[in-house]
């Protein structure tokens, strides 16, 4: 039984949420707040398996509650849920340590699916919103990068502060998973690329997990990007 937060400053879309989910079998609201700093609080105080956040909220918005919650309480997930389709609150929420977002205006069924792809343990990273990391990404750097590739605070040196620490420990096979990942592939499209099983690729998934300090697919991106092993096109 996946044990769920609601978080959200509107009365009326927390009951709504709070029917859909508990009518999905395998899901039970636990909680629900109406601003980020009871969702902070009862997320310590109820350790819910996922926390479905608002970004715009009083008293502390989804964001920074996502950051604090992430931060603090190991093995709770945040699934971002807001009706601005804006490129900061993608970026800076999964920067933040959520492992996905998505539209209010999404169907119900949209909701129920993203749901089960966060129980089972993957990052909800579309492609559009891989896009969107990434362009958020390279435009915040794109001072550093004019330093050049030999400079020091340039994010392709490897004495780069921002160089992700583990980056150097991969082996050739899982800098090239963590490539594909990064441009968007799942992992059937993986294994299908390099010709691999399933569980091959879960392995190399969780070696990647353990080896960068990431909590799942949406930050191995930030990694990847990070130590300069992927560019934008």
């Amino acid at each position: 039984m996946s044990r769920i937060l609601i978080a959200d400053d509107q009365a009326l879309l927390r009951a709504s949420l709070r029917a859909l989910v508990n009518g999905y079998d395998g899901c039970e609201v636990v909680g629900e707040a109406a601003d980020g700093a009871q969702a902070v609080r009862l997320a310590a105080e109820l350790r819910p398996d996922l926390v479905l956040m608002d970004v715009r909220m009083p008293v502390l918005d989804g964001i920074e509650a996502t950051r604090r919650i992430t931060a603090a309480l190991d093995g709770v997930r945040v699934l971002i849920l807001t009706t601005f389709d804006l490129d900061e609150y993608v970026y800076e929420g999964l920067l933040a340590g959520a492992s996905g977002f998505l539209l209010k205006d999404s169907p119900p069924a949209e909701l129920v699916k993203a749901i089960e792809v966060i129980r089972g343990g993957e990052a909800l990273l579309t492609p559009a919103a891989t896009r969107r990391l990434i362009t958020e990404f390279v435009r915040g750097r794109a001072g550093r990068a004019a330093a050049g590739p030999d400079r020091p605070d340039s994010p392709d040196s490897p004495d780069s502060p921002d160089r992700p620490a583990g980056l150097d420990e991969l082996t050739a096979r899982e800098a090239e998973v963590l490539t594909l990942v990064a441009r968007g592939r799942s992992n059937t499209e993986i294994a299908a690329e390099l010709f691999v099983s399933m569980s091959t690729v879960k392995t190399h998934m969780s070696a990647l997990l353990a080896k960068l300090g990431a909590r799942d697919r949406a930050q191995l991106v930030i990694r990847a990007y990070e130590g300069g092993l992927v560019r934008a096109r």
